[in-house]
């Protein structure tokens, strides 16, 4: 038993024909098949499928984020540091002193221009529910994943991030 749907198929055809079928994301592959040659007529652009727009891709951005401000008790910091730690799972480790601390972790961003955003905007979503100090940002470092690894192998720039946590300077 064949079932069709309400409405039965449209006029004049037995069967109907897709010209596109979508890729699977990220695989690279055309979004749109060749239609079918006796379908290609009248068709803006002679019957040849145009490949999807490529989307762009992601790469990991390590983040130093630096705030400072007025002083704080110690234990104020580090809990509100560690609630961040908790509300961000990606934050790597945090150094802090009663007026300052500093902040890294790794972002996964389309570009330098996103991951900074996205940094810059930490610090303030989270105060409330994490409640940071109400200092500013002082200091933003944001490289790309090759530049760290390059910069460690080198010696320069701060060692990989171990141990991961909430320290005092």
């Amino acid at each position: 038993m064949r079932r069709a749907r309400p409405g039965g198929p449209p006029r004049g055809t037995t069967e109907r024909a897709l010209t596109s079928v979508p890729a699977g994301a990220g695989t690279g592959q055309s979004a749109l098949a060749e239609a079918p040659p006796d379908q290609t007529a009248g068709r803006p652009d002679g019957g040849h499928a145009r490949p999807a727009p490529e989307r762009p891709v992601s790469k990991l951005w390590h983040i130093t984020l630096s705030v400072s401000g007025p002083e704080v008790p110690l234990r104020d910091v580090r809990r509100a540091l560690e609630q961040l730690a908790h509300d961000h799972p990606f934050l790597l480790t945090s150094r802090y002193a009663g007026d300052h601390a500093e902040i890294r972790y790794w972002e996964e961003a389309r570009d330098l221009h996103d991951a900074a955003a996205v940094a810059l905007r930490l610090w303030g979503e989270h105060r409330q529910t994490s409640q940071l100090p109400p200092w500013e940002i002082v200091g933003l470092e944001v490289i790309d994943r090759e530049t760290y690894h390059q910069r460690v192998a080198e010696g320069y720039g701060p060692p990989p991030a171990a141990p991961v946590g909430v320290h005092p300077y």
